[in-house]
């Protein structure tokens, strides 16, 4: 009853009726499952600059140490699991006609939890390929390798399947992205400040084309004075609350 009223009847409307549905996830969610967000002066990042470890020019000033952080990386989402925001997504993208999870998140902990569409902004840290000719590579990863594979193909240093710095957003996952924000609703957005462009500027888009904007995140951001409705909780708390109202709606 009490995110009934937080949500109000015109929102709850929308639930029940919409059609088209997009959430934006960012390192929020994430951090809850244990992985350290890249603002956090505790986590992965602390101990360098972010361009020494996330751009083409520290990989190839240093790329012994670009990659053991990787790897490092890797090992730390295989030893965390999906929570309760990820079911919970997994589980609306059963109950609505159109659905489209937009992530900012490497770590695939949505596809993990169940998750079918699935649009990926920043890449994997699962994928890896050619720096220099961009060949996918398909080979098994030594974890234990203190320096990155050649590319069979040209031989150039295998490099992770993320965005780094000074890099574009893959154009066909960023193009079927806009095209959801267009497209939507209802539009979520979770765990996210919504700073980072391009990928803030998809909440924008789907309130400019009249979607409902809701956000979830315990702290307000930059979005919190236009969004329909906010929920002030850890996604993990409150998604699968949500879901089971949107599912009690859609049944009436």
């Amino acid at each position: 009853m009490e995110l009934e009223k937080l949500l109000g009847e015109h929102v709850q409307e929308r639930l029940a009726t919409a059609e088209r549905f997009a959430a934006l996830t960012g390192a929020g969610v994430s951090a809850e499952s244990g992985v350290a967000t890249f603002r956090d002066p505790n986590g992965l990042w602390a101990q360098f600059r972010p361009e020494e470890l996330a751009s083409m020019q520290g990989f190839l000033a240093n790329p012994e140490r670009v990659w053991q952080w990787y790897q490092y990386r890797r090992h730390v989402i295989e030893s965390v699991r999906p929570n309760p925001a990820h079911f919970a997504l997994a589980q609306l993208e059963t109950l609505v006609p159109d659905w489209t999870l937009i992530t900012q998140n490497v770590d695939r902990l949505h596809h993990r939890a169940g998750s079918r569409r699935v649009l990926e902004l920043h890449g994997n840290l699962e994928e890896n390929h050619c720096s220099r000719c961009g060949t996918p590579y398909r080979q098994e990863i030594d974890a234990d390798a203190p320096a990155p594979p050649r590319c069979p193909a040209c031989g150039g240093l295998i490099r992770p399947s993320v965005v780094w710095f000074g890099e574009m957003l893959p154009a066909d996952v960023l193009a079927d992205a806009e095209r959801a924000a267009h497209r939507a609703e209802v539009f979520f957005v979770i765990g996210t400040s919504a700073e980072v462009y391009p990928a803030a500027a998809l909440p924008l888009m789907a309130w400019e084309r009249g979607a409902t904007l809701i956000e979830i995140n315990p702290t307000a951001t930059h979005l919190s004075t236009i969004v329909h409705a906010a929920i002030r909780q850890p996604a993990g708390v409150a998604m699968p609350a949500l879901v089971e109202l949107i599912a009690a709606l859609r049944q009436r």
